[in-house]
């Protein structure tokens, strides 16, 4: 079974996350700084290669009503282009609801600082997102 690759999306950053070659458990692997569509291509380009991943799973900011607004838009556009950049790889969404919540109260009762969690919520958010999407394709 190949890789799995999950993105945590935001503006500014994008949590990456990577999971085992047997596709049972996701890990962080790094917060990237988003910067042109071209540049951020060949970033996960780079990285489909090196982690020989067949898929990229996004998070897809849904409405606590289940409806899509202006950033599940951003983020299936956001799909869309990095499905035309790097055609070796399926793209896909995945509910992301309270994932970053979810990371944050983990990072606090593991007793991380304020400043390290900071550094590290969009990479464990991404670690989320993937393990929910390689749950629900073992079940």
């Amino acid at each position: 079974m190949a890789r799995k690759i999950g993105l945590d999306l935001g503006d500014v950053r994008i949590g990456v996350a990577v999971s085992d070659p047997t596709g049972l458990i996701a890990s962080p692997r790094e917060t990237y700084k988003r910067q042109t569509p071209e540049k951020d291509a060949a970033f996960f380009q780079k990285i489909v290669t090196e982690e020989s991943a067949d898929e990229i799973v996004l998070g897809l900011p849904v409405n606590m009503d289940g409806t899509e607004g202006e950033r599940a838009h951003l983020a299936r556009e956001y799909g869309e282009m990095l499905k035309n950049s790097i055609s070796s790889v399926r793209v896909g969404f995945l509910d992301e609801r309270l994932t970053t919540v979810q990371a944050e109260r983990a990072l606090i009762s593991a007793d991380m600082r304020r400043d390290k969690r900071k550094e590290v919520i969009d990479k464990v958010a991404a670690a989320l997102i993937l393990q929910t999407y390689l749950d629900k394709l073992k079940r």
